[in-house]
Formats: C-alpha cells, structure tokens, sequence
C-alpha cells in the first residue's frame, strides 16, 4: 500500500534523510520514532508530496506521489501535528467541503457518522476559534477519513487530547486499521506507539538505525532483550549504551 525505496531528501550538502526504504501494508500500523531533527517531518512531508524526494521513490496504492500526485493523494490521508482549518468554516462545513472535493457521494451521512464517532456532533455549527485545541484536532482527523482512504499519515494525533480524547482516538486509528489501511504514526509517545504499531522505523540523523517488529529488532541486537522500548529507542538512537546502528 504505501512503498518507499531509497528515499532521501537534500537541502545544498545537507542530508535531511538519507536512503530510507520501508514498505507499510494494509492493516499495519508504522511507528516512525526518532529524537529532535532525526528527519521524521522531513520524511513525512515527503510521503504526501508536500516537498520533492531529491532521490527514490514513494508510492500510494501502486502511484508515485511525484509522477502520479492526483491518484495518490485520492488514497491518502494525512493529518499534520498542527491542524489546519477553514477560519470561515463551520465543523459541518468543513466536511461538506471535503466531501466535495473528493468527490463522497455518501458525504453527509458519513460526516455525521464521523461527528458522532469523534465526539463533535455538539459543535457541527461551530467555528474553528470555538474549538479547543483537541476539538480542532479531532475536526482535522474528521476531514481526513471522510473519504475513506487507504493510506493514513498521522503526526502526533493525540496533541491537545485528553486522556478519555486519547482513548478514543487511539480506538479510533486501530479501526482504520483493522479496516485495512495502511497507517504510518509519528510520533513521540512511545506507549502510543507500542500500544497501536505492528512495526517500527527508527531513524536517527535522516537514516534508518532499526525496521521491523520489535521482536525482529532485538533479534537483531541481542543487548536490546528484556528492556522497555523507551530503553530501546535510547540505545538505538545513541542515547543508551549500546549506541546506533545499521538495521
């Protein structure tokens, strides 16, 4: 579902992430962790076709976001750590909106299904400046699956949240995914992540140091077995004893 080969991005000498190769199927969950600067927005926006691949490829659904953008993007959902909302938009609105640039014959009753699912069908006639921080959040995942797509991008979706938000956005990704969409999640929580991922990418200064289950990664570095991912992701990244390495 969502295939990616050598990819690495350049700024002048700079190596933002560097030949990165990872693949996501249907109903898996990545996990892309990595510390500040390791590459992970970079890598992200180069999923969505929201900056250029220097080098390698990226595909949706079988489509290269660079040569076939309109098709991929069809598939694709990606919500951003900072939701972007139409100011003049109500919560209903925005949905209609979508619905029709993409095109959801069943737009109306599936927003209502989404307000429902996510808690915000008492602010259907509210603005974006009325929401919360976590209201706004859930409105930009809202927008996001109204069209159903088989690939999702998430980048710290539980920002804003609060612990029963949380819960419930969490069920709410493991649905998508059980559903059958391929999901890659970024983000920072390592209990969310080790709660919902079947599989992980850890990056470190734009490279891969580890990819795979958890269990194929401490196969891999024997000293990893027994310890708790926090512990894991430390000593895969050069924080820990062990140091980084290539996966």
């Amino acid at each position: 579902m969502i295939a990616v080969r050598a990819l690495t991005k350049l700024y002048g000498d700079l190596s933002a992430v560097s030949d990165l190769s990872f693949d996501v199927g249907p109903g898996e969950v990545l996990g892309l962790v990595g510390p500040n600067g390791a590459g992970k927005t970079t890598t992200l926006r180069c999923l969505v076709g929201i900056i250029a691949p220097s080098r390698g490829t990226v595909a949706i659904a079988g489509h290269d976001i660079v040569h076939d953008p309109v098709e991929a993007k069809r598939a694709l959902a990606f919500i951003p750590d900072e939701p972007y909302l139409f100011e003049y938009l109500t919560v209903a609105e925005h949905l209609e909106f979508i619905g029709r640039v993409y095109g959801v014959a069943d737009a109306a009753a599936r927003g209502a299904e989404l307000l429902r699912e996510l808690e915000l069908d008492d602010k259907r006639d509210a603005l974006p400046e009325a929401l919360s921080r976590g209201m706004r959040q859930k409105l930009a995942i809202a927008c996001g699956l109204l069209h159903r797509p088989s690939g999702l991008i998430l980048d710290e979706p539980l920002t804003g949240l609060d612990p029963g938000g949380m819960r419930r956005m969490k069920n709410t990704i493991a649905a998508r995914a059980r559903d059958g969409a391929a999901v890659v999640l970024s983000s920072h929580l390592l209990h969310l992540v080790e709660e919902l991922c079947t599989k992980l990418l850890v990056i470190s200064t734009g490279r891969a140091v580890a990819y795979g289950t958890l269990d194929e990664i401490v196969s891999r570095r024997p000293e990893l077995a027994g310890r708790s991912l926090e512990e894991v992701f430390l000593m895969l990244t050069g924080d820990g004893a062990a140091g980084p390495s290539a996966y």
